[in-house]
């Protein structure tokens, strides 16, 4: 593994989208003494962060070749993306002359091509692109009852039965989360987004028994794309009804678990490990 190195400090490039996975990572890479540089994006990553780091930059989505030319001043030489973009800002591209050579370069526009193609750019560049769990192994779903009400057989049941369909969905790249109650699917995630997926799959089964199924794609890249879950995953279910959360156990990320194990007890909503 590479190593980049400021007055003999170890240093982190950090790709940071929305959400509180950034600001978690951050707060274990600091607690190692890593020295953080961090691109964030507009209209995604949380203004506050940078007091929290020691260098920010703020860029464009598709600003990728602006994004290696940072790193490099910023003697980078690892890197780590943590955080979702929103969908929508997908569609809304600048990208520059990287960024559409990686667009030119795959035969299909899923998630894994497009990272797998700018970890290729960044190689070229000698930047490693590091495990989306570093320093965060402790935070993974164990399997077993994590948190809320013990769930039913019945439960169990539409878990196995979840489990099965949605790693099936999850290897052709439609979605890694699946909706379901007493064995009907009620919505399969896809370009729309995990909390689209649950509000619809509440509404269609009237909050009656409704199971939510979070898995990983077979072979997972763990460099990107790892499935999460955090409070406002919790909060989303509570909302439109779902009761119980299935998430793969060694492959999830529970982030903000404190406040996870809160909003699962006042909202009584389930959360289970699966292998």
């Amino acid at each position: 593994m590479l190593f980049s190195v400021s007055d003999g400090q170890r240093t982190i490039g950090v790709i940071a989208g929305n959400g509180i996975y950034p600001e978690t990572f951050i707060a274990a890479a600091k607690k190692r003494g890593v020295r953080l540089v961090v691109a964030a994006f507009k209209g995604e990553t949380k203004e506050g962060l940078a007091e929290a780091v020691d260098v920010l930059d703020w860029f464009r989505v598709g600003q990728l070749g602006g994004i290696i030319k940072y790193f490099k001043k910023n003697d980078v030489a690892e890197v780590i993306m943590v955080g979702q973009i929103a969908p929508r800002n997908l569609f809304d591209l600048w990208p520059d002359m990287r960024t559409l050579k990686v667009l030119h370069s795959v035969k299909q526009r899923n998630a894994e091509s497009l990272f797998g193609g700018i970890a290729t750019e960044f190689a070229k560049d000698a930047i490693e692109l590091l495990p989306a769990t570093t320093f965060l192994e402790d935070q993974m779903a164990t399997e077993g009852d994590i948190f809320g009400p013990k769930i039913s057989d019945r439960i169990r049941e539409d878990i196995g039965f979840g489990f099965s369909l949605v790693k099936q969905t999850s290897s052709l790249d439609i979605g890694q989360s699946i909706v379901v109650r007493h064995g009907t699917v009620l919505a399969v995630e896809a370009f729309e987004g995990t909390d689209a997926c649950i509000r619809r799959g509440g509404e269609l089964g009237n909050g009656k028994e409704v199971t939510l199924v979070k898995v990983s794609k077979p072979e997972q890249d763990m460099r990107f794309d790892v499935p999460v879950v955090g409070p406002k995953t919790i909060e989303s279910c509570r909302e439109a009804g779902v009761k119980t959360i299935a998430v793969e156990a060694g492959k999830t990320l529970i982030l903000g678990r404190d406040e996870v194990e809160e909003a699962c007890r006042e909202g009584k909503v389930s959360l289970v490990g699966v292998r």
